[in-house]
Formats: C-alpha cells, structure tokens, sequence
C-alpha cells in the first residue's frame, strides 16, 4: 500500500512539474511582446515595410529567442548570477551571429534589406528579458514552449503590420499583385510614418478585443 501511495505521488509529482502549454499561449495572446508588451519596437517598425521582411525578421527573433532559451536554462545552475547578463547576452550574440550568415546564404537581397537589424537582435529587449526572467528560473521544457509563443507572437504581430502595410503601400504581398492596375498606392503606408500610423491601429484592435474577453 505505502508503494502504491510512492509511484502514485510520483506520478502526481511529474504532472505538476510537466510544461504547460500555457506557456505557449500566453506568447500568442495573453502577453504578445508587441501588441500588450510593447517590446522589440525597432524592428517592428523600421522592417514591417513587406510581408516578407516581417516574416524573415520574426522568424529570425524566434530561432534566436528559442535557441538562447534553451541554453541558458540548460546552464542556469552554472552561470554565476554576478556575470548573468554579459553571459546572456554572449549566447543571444552566438546565435544572432549564425542566423546572420544563414539568411545571407539564402538570400543577399533579404539580407540586405533587413540590414542592421538582424545584429541588432542582440539588443532585442524581448529575448533578452525571457531569458533573465524565465529561462533562467524554470526547465528546459518550460523554456523552450515560453520561446516558442513569444516568438510565434512577435512574428505574428510583425507579420500582421508588413502585410497591411505592404498591401496599402505596394498593392501586392509577397510581391503578388492584388489591386487592379488603377489602385493608387498609399506610399505613406511603407514610409516610417505609416509604420507608427499601422501599429497604432493594430495596437487599438488587440487592446479592444482583449477588453471583450
């Protein structure tokens, strides 16, 4: 009886602890670094110009936000916490540096639209707050699903702007031509003004649609 009681508190034990999928939801929704915490907003607005910049840009976050996550949970026993930063920011540095040359072996054209940005992931407060405020305090497993939403949330909210801009601005997403021929195109919509302009408007959608909940 007190064996079965053993394996049965185990067994309890490792539900408790096992990721929650919460993890990954509340990235999507809940708290979306862009539209609720308002992170990241210098790539947000200066390379939402095109859907496929947005897309590259969030997708590229996402890879370094989920493979920093993972390391630094992996050594946050290790990490003296007098050094935690600077050691955060060398493992975020690392991996900005490798999807560098990724996307300017898949494409020179993406590369160099995105430009300095993609160096500057480095200071991306949104990568570098979860990995001081959640990675290096729970598993791996609960890193890896609080990437994965944060991530897949900013690439969405980037995702949401480029589009809306780029159809405005150009007509067209993803350089497929959408309008006939006699649409005038909103040129302020891929100017930086129309970056703050379509962000405000995205900003008002969420914020009311999280009211009604």
């Amino acid at each position: 009886m007190a064996d079965n009681n053993k394996r049965n508190a185990g067994f309890l034990g490792s539900i408790a602890t096992a990721p929650s999928t919460d993890e990954f939801i509340k990235g999507l929704w809940r708290d979306n670094p862009v539209f609720v915490q308002v992170l990241g907003m210098c790539p947000v607005l200066a390379v939402s110009n095109t859907a496929e910049n947005a897309l590259a840009m969030g997708l590229a976050t996402t890879f370094v936000l989920l493979m920093s996550n993972i390391l630094v949970s992996s050594l946050r026993n290790f990490i003296p916490k007098q050094v935690r930063i600077a050691s955060y920011i060398l493992i975020i540095a690392t991996f900005v540096t490798i999807i560098d040359y990724v996307i300017q072996a898949i494409s020179i054209e993406l590369h160099k639209s995105l430009g300095a940005f993609i160096s500057l992931i480095v200071v991306n407060c949104l990568i570098l707050s979860r990995a001081e405020a959640f990675a290096s305090k729970n598993t791996i497993g609960k890193s890896i699903l609080d990437a994965l939403g944060m991530g897949v949330g900013f690439t969405f909210a980037l995702f949401c702007l480029g589009a809306v801009r780029e159809l405005l601005g150009n007509g067209s997403l993803f350089d497929y031509s959408l309008f006939p021929a006699n649409f005038q195109n909103w040129i302020v919509m891929i100017l930086p003004a129309g970056g703050f302009f379509t962000l405000a408007i995205w900003l008002l959608l969420f914020n009311s649609m999280k009211k009604k909940e």
